[in-house]
Order: C-alpha cells, then structure tokens, then sequence
C-alpha cells in the first residue's frame, strides 16, 4: 500500500474493513488466510521516513489491524513512488508453499524509471530493482497481482498498472471511491480462488491446449480462445468481479506486456488523458457466478505460461 499523504482515505478504509473482509472470505470460501502488508512512500531526499516497511505473514487478524492502525499518509515527494520497491519485499514474503498467492496493489502513483517529467529518478528506482522483471519472478512464484489504481490521479499511468497486472495473470481495478475498497478485495480474492481451482483441476489439460497452440504457432489471445473453448464444452461456471472499467488495454497486452523492462517500456510508454466523464462513472464491484470469461481465459494463459 502506497501510504503518502495522498493515500489517507483508503488507509482508513482498509483499516475500518480488514475484519469483514477476512471474515466474508472464510465464510465463503472456507480458506486458512494469512495476512501480510508493505507500506511504502519514497527514497530520500524526497521522503525521509522509509521506503519500505515490512510486515510478514500472520494468522492474526489483530495483528494486521495493529499494522494498519500504525499506517500514516505522510511523506512523498516528487509525483513518482518506491513501487519498485514495495514488489520487491512482496516476492520475498514467506509465502505458504501450496496456497493461492495474491498481492494487492493500491497506488495512486507511478514508479520511477516510466516518466521522466516530475520524477527525480528519471532512470529508475534507485535501489535498482525493476518493475517489469519482478512482476515476471512473481507470476513464475504463482503471485497474481491486483493493481488498485486511485483515479484520477493514476489514470495518465493506467496502462503500466494494467500491463503489470496482466503478466501475472491478474488485473487492473479503477477506483474513485474509497469506501469500495473491501468491495474489490472479497470480489477479487474470491475471484482467484476460483480460478485457482480451476487450473488446479484442469492443469494437464491446460498445459496441453497451450501447448498445442505453440506448436500451431499461434498467439495468446487465440490459445485463451481455445482454453475458453475448453471450459465452455464442460459449462464451467466461475466466479467473476464486476471490473468491465479495468479491461486491459490492447496498447498494454500486445506493447508494454512484451517489453523486456522498464527501460524498454519508458522508451515506448504514451501517458493517457484523462476524460471528464471517467471521473464521474458509477462503479460497481460486485460478484457475479457466470460462464467463464474470455477476460478470464486470458488471464489463465498468462498465469500458465508465467509459471514455466
């Protein structure tokens, strides 16, 4: 979680909802859930109080509520923040070996290294790490990320969070209001977990149809056409979060998703314009039991094909 002085209202949102949101979980989803949580804001001499702060797995959601209890919007300086950074220690959490690994990013600012206008580390995180190659270590480890973007303030960046998102098989969520927060969480945890299922059930079937489909030469589009067909002839019903707003964009999934790292991705990167009516449209998180998606498909061929 970004916790620059931008980011309070969501702060206390996560805070007031963190025990509903693990309840409704196992209730629904009868799991064993652990909780972890990376604050971060900034390198100096633009932020001064850290650039990360780490706090491990825990079965207690006590203990989780104490961290986010702790958590300040403070600091920040130039527009860009530490994400670099904060998916760095989100890949070295003691992750279970055999549970379904989700991390939930809420930001409402680039990384360093994408936009040189306003960023005091035009070349990228200083600590070295990049972006694009940790996103790809993730979705090898099995961690589907969920980019929260606050918009408007994220939406000249959204298709970098899209394009993150979308290599590791997860997605990109537009928010304007913070009280949803929960919302998106229960639907999007759930969400993967059904998924997770799937792809446990099926997994020699998918790694078949895949493939199949390299031997064919094909894309990835036409291969989660296929998986989609798959699931289609056996009526697979799946759990889905009402995110139509957050469809990844073309530019992201055939552009910034095949760029090697970041360097490459600045060099092609176009930021997006916000329009007046985005601001203003009504969102709705809520979650649906329906015939798998081809939005699902996709994001099932990027998790199988992450994880070789």
């Amino acid at each position: 979680m970004d916790c620059t002085g931008s980011m309070a209202s969501y702060i206390e949102s996560a805070k007031n909802n963190i025990r509903a949101i693990v309840e409704e979980i196992v209730r629904s989803e009868k799991s064993d859930i652990r909780l972890a949580l990376v604050e971060y804001r900034d390198h100096p001499p633009q932020d001064t109080t850290f650039v990360t702060r780490v706090h491990n797995f825990t079965n207690s959601v006590n203990e989780m509520k104490s961290w986010l209890d702790e958590c300040r919007a403070e600091g920040g300086g130039d527009a860009p923040e530490a994400v670099a950074d904060a998916l760095h220690d989100v890949l070295n959490l003691s992750w279970r070996q055999e549970a379904t690994r989700i991390c939930i990013l809420i930001s409402d600012a680039p990384p360093h290294g994408l936009d040189p206008n306003g960023d005091n580390f035009p070349k990228g995180c200083p600590a070295g790490y990049d972006p694009l190659r940790l996103v790809r270590d993730m979705a090898e480890h099995r961690i589907t990320l969920y980019a929260i973007g606050v918009e408007p303030p994220i939406v000249r960046y959204r298709d970098f969070f899209m394009t993150i998102a979308y290599i590791t098989g997860g997605q990109y969520v537009p928010m304007i209001n913070a009280q949803l927060l929960a919302q998106v969480i229960i639907g999007g945890v759930r969400e993967e977990i059904t998924l997770e299922r799937l792809m446990q059930n099926a997994e020699v079937d998918i790694a078949r149809e895949i493939q199949r489909a390299e031997e064919d030469g094909v894309d990835d589009r036409e291969t989660a056409t296929r998986i989609n067909r798959y699931f289609a002839s056996r009526k697979t019903r799946t759990k889905q979060m009402r995110n139509k707003a957050g469809t990844t964009s073309k530019t992201a999934e055939e552009c910034y998703a095949k760029c090697a790292d970041m360097s490459e991705m600045a060099s092609k990167f176009e930021t997006v314009e916000v329009k007046e009516e985005e601001n203003k449209e009504e969102m709705n998180y809520e979650l649906d039991e329906e015939d798998m998606s081809f939005e699902q498909a996709k994001r099932i061929v990027q998790k199988a094909k992450g994880r070789k």
